[in-house]
């Protein structure tokens, strides 16, 4: 794949994966920050896919994510852009940091389009409005990265921020906007990011990145030999002709976790900047949510219904119900119908120890919304008592939940609209609106939409533990048998 003007083609690369703790209890394990909606309805994944689309040579965009949330970003792509490019996944078996995912993405690249092609990594979780601007900076990284350098965006800071890491330019490239990066800067105190702002030497890191495939691999094995080598183990031994391509869990789980930027560019000596004069946000808190809304006079920014008496300088989101507040100021209120955050605005980066703990106590509030998606569509948690659970199931045309049987729960279905074929041990049959069918406990059964319109049906668990874990599969269309 070449550019008209036969260079390399550019490839943007998103890496979709992470948690995003800061921002529970929207962003949770099962569904994180990328595909939190923001104001205007969108997510962050779509704006990033969007942003992709319009500076890929090819059309065709790479993304390295996990089989966890692959399904969901693959539909998302579909509804933006339609079938007609076919977009490569990698999946990532676990997480091992920005390198490793890098690597892989590398060496798809320069199997597939030669080591010139050029790559343009992109978090799927940033927040950019000024498509011009960053098109414009892109094209300047893609022509410095076609003359071997690795290079990263910096943005213009407009106020010390203690939050990012910062790159300091040096020399500026001869016939190019772009400079030699100088250092790498760690996270700073108030009075240094100040100081950096006042220079205008300083630019925050953005995690973004453009370099050949070849280059970066290059760079990779001189100055983290020990990743190159995983890398390379895991491209060899992936079966490549599948689609997705699934990266080999024992390999990759050898593979010493890092960041790009630890690993290779502040240590190689070909590293440049370029200037990123568009705003950007990584959205790494509820204060940078809230930035996004309007306020009233009195400084409140409002998601959802919600009454105030004598309150200030607020962020309250509702999801359904209504949230009062009487009295209060400088608060983030957060309530998704199954948690409420409260939290001091200006403690709002700490909303990660809450996680911590609930993964502590091994609670699900950590992980799952009471609508969780799955690949063949969804199910809402309506009821979740100790001797039972009630969900709303939805599942879509032509979609199968996997053949499966519980140790410790009965389920009862009941199709409230469509048609569904069920499967329990041996015998198959259709369940219409209003029919309803029991599964006892250690019988394998299965579901399926065999139509052209949604099947909801309505669960009811009984036993005495309905954790996801007690889920033992025999068959899965998706993969998810071990």
């Amino acid at each position: 794949m070449t550019r008209p003007d036969n260079k390399p083609a550019l490839v943007p690369v998103i890496l979709s994966g992470g948690s995003g703790t800061r921002l529970w209890p929207v962003s949770r394990r099962a569904h994180p920050k990328p595909f939190m909606k923001l104001v205007d309805g969108e997510s962050l994944a779509e704006k990033t896919f969007r942003r992709a689309l319009a500076v890929a040579d090819g059309g065709a965009v790479l993304t390295v994510t996990s089989r966890d949330y692959y399904f969901y970003t693959r539909d998302l792509y579909e509804d933006l852009a339609g079938d007609d490019h076919d977009h490569p996944f990698l999946l990532e078996p676990v997480g091992r940091n920005t390198a490793p995912a890098i690597a892989l993405a590398a060496h798809f690249l320069a199997d597939r389009l030669g080591p010139d092609a050029l790559m343009l990594v992109l978090p799927a979780d940033h927040l950019i409005q000024e498509e011009a601007a960053f098109q414009a900076a892109v094209s300047e990284a893609a022509g410095l990265a076609e003359r071997g350098y690795l290079v990263t965006f910096a943005i213009h800071p407009t106020h010390p921020e203690t939050g990012y890491g910062y790159i300091r330019k040096g020399p500026r490239i001869a016939d190019s906007g772009g400079h030699e990066v100088a250092a790498f800067v760690e996270k700073p105190d108030l009075e240094t990011a100040a100081s950096y702002v006042r220079s205008g030497d300083y630019g925050w890191n953005s995690g973004m990145f453009c370099f050949g495939a070849g280059v970066f691999l290059e760079a990779l094995a001189a100055h983290a030999p020990e990743i190159s080598k995983a890398a390379r183990d895991c491209w060899e031994g992936m079966d490549r002709a599948r689609r997705p391509i699934e990266v080999p869990l024992e390999l990759f789980s050898a593979c010493p976790a890092d960041s790009i930027d630890y690993a290779v560019m502040e240590k190689a000596d070909n590293c440049a900047v370029v200037g990123g004069a568009f705003d950007w946000s990584d959205i790494g808190s509820w204060k940078a949510i809230s930035e996004l809304y309007e306020s009233d006079e009195a400084g409140n920014r409002i998601q959802g219904k919600a009454v105030l008496v004598e309150t200030r300088n607020c962020f309250i989101q509702g999801d359904r119900r209504l949230v009062a507040a009487v009295g209060v100021s400088d608060l983030v209120i957060v309530d998704t119908g199954d948690a409420v955050l409260v939290a001091d605005r200006d403690r709002a980066q700490d909303v990660k120890e809450v996680v911590n703990q609930l993964s502590e106590l091994k609670d699900q509030a950590a992980d799952f919304h009471q609508t969780v998606f799955r690949p063949w569509g969804s199910y809402c948690i309506l009821e979740d008592a100790e001797d039972c659970k009630v969900k709303r199931l939805v599942v879509k045309p032509g979609q199968v939940l996997s053949l499966q049987m519980h140790h410790r729960r009965a389920e009862h279905w009941t199709v409230i609209q469509g048609v569904a074929k069920v499967r329990i041990d041996d015998e198959e049959f259709l369940l219409r609106p209003n029919e309803s069918t029991y599964i006892p406990v250690e019988t394998r059964h299965r579901l399926e939409n065999p139509g052209s319109e949604d099947v909801h049906l309505i669960e009811v668990q009984t036993g005495d533990y309905f954790g996801e874990d007690d889920i033992v599969r025999y068959e899965d269309i998706y993969g998810r048998v071990q």
